[in-house]
């Protein structure tokens, strides 16, 4: 029978029930599934690893957004089908295309089978599932209603997937026309309009200023292009650099972002549309307004909007309306601010606040 190609090859070392040193070769599909089964088997471990990799080894797919949308859905269905959740792991596991998934399904699923609860396990892996979705499975845990919670989660994750693939799509032409502007306009000024330069020459006839500068540049360009690449890799290099170290520049730069034309309305909408997904999810699941909004701010993708929802929740936390608070920001536009208000009134933010971001979500631009 053919080896699975999920499975990775283990060697292993240990003793039997009667103390006898005894070592070989297990499958599987990552060492702590490894672990477990040599632990069924009545094997103490002295020492397991992975056996050296072939060079043509197909590498793993990695873990998308939505890969865990679809995982917490396929854990909500079957709980709420009366499947055990420690059985449910071990089927969506062993069902999964992608082994990274698989892999990290069945680690989560011995994390559980050793004491954890499922909160705690995924709270080991923050990589993959953030402070948000670990709060609402511990809310649906403490509840008892952890199927409800795992398939709000899931519509979560899905419509934000949306959003994010509506904003690439909707942020490629503005880009793209910038892009093709700047190569257009240094095939120009590089290569077109040399030619132009040399037959006015020829005129021996006077040019308007404006022609002459445009060919002032050309010749610079012309004499100096090395320079210009260079100086682009520098700014490239140092933007990165910044980018990665500085917080003050990053709330310079979605500041800016903001500010643009085009760019900064869609980066707006696309705020306030996670800010009232993410609120409406956590309100429906019963968590505490100061608590939510500190996930709240993480998941708005922005660094003004991040720092505007944290004074928000201090100020809730002092006894501040949440309307008011969001009035003080002067980032959320009018009608927000009232369906929220409304929302607070009859006992149904997050029927609200959903209605909030259905309509911000199609308003996306589609080009």
């Amino acid at each position: 029978m053919a080896q699975n190609e999920d499975q990775i090859e283990f060697t292993w070392k240990g003793k039997n029930k009667s103390g006898k040193v005894i070592k070989g070769q297990i499958s599987a599909i990552s060492e702590t599934i490894a672990r477990a089964e040599l632990r069924r088997q009545g094997t103490r471990i002295i020492g397991i690893k992975k056996k050296p990799k072939d060079l043509f080894t197909k590498a793993k797919k990695s873990i998308s957004t939505g890969d865990i949308a679809v995982f917490a859905r396929q854990i909500a269905t079957m709980l709420e089908s009366g499947i055990p959740l420690v059985q449910s792991f071990d089927i969506i596991g062993k069902g999964s295309e992608n082994p990274a998934m698989a892999e990290l399904v069945l680690a989560i699923k011995a994390d559980i089978e050793e004491g954890d609860t499922l909160a705690q396990a995924l709270r080991k892996r923050p990589i993959y599932f953030d402070e948000l979705f670990c709060n609402l499975v511990e809310a649906g845990e403490h509840a008892g209603i952890l199927e409800s919670l795992l398939d709000k989660i899931a519509t979560y994750k899905e419509k934000t997937e949306t959003i994010k693939k509506k904003i690439k799509k909707a942020l490629t032409y503005p880009i793209a026309v910038v892009v093709v502007a700047f190569i257009v306009t240094a095939i120009m000024l590089i290569f077109v309009v040399p030619v132009f330069k040399e037959l006015f020459d020829s005129f021996g006839a006077d040019l308007p200023s404006f022609t002459l500068w445009v060919m002032g540049i050309s010749d610079w360009m012309v004499a100096n292009w090395y320079y210009l690449v260079g100086i682009i890799v520098v700014l490239v290099y140092v933007f990165m650099y910044f980018k990665k170290r500085s917080h003050k520049f990053n709330y310079f730069l979605d500041r800016l972002l903001l500010k643009l034309p085009i760019i900064g309305m869609i980066l707006h909408k696309s705020a306030i549309a996670r800010f009232s997904r993410t609120l409406a999810t956590m309100s429906a699941a019963g968590v505490p307004l100061v608590d939510a909004l500190e996930s709240v701010a993480g998941a708005t993708g922005n660094i003004v909007y991040y720092k505007a929802v944290m004074e928000m929740r201090e100020n809730v936390a002092t006894g501040e309306s949440l309307q008011y608070s969001m009035t003080q920001t002067n980032l959320f536009p009018h009608m927000v601010i009232q369906m929220l208000a409304i929302g607070e009134e009859s006992g149904a933010i997050d029927k609200m606040l959903n209605k909030v971001a259905d309509f911000y979500e199609l308003k996306f631009p589609n080009y």
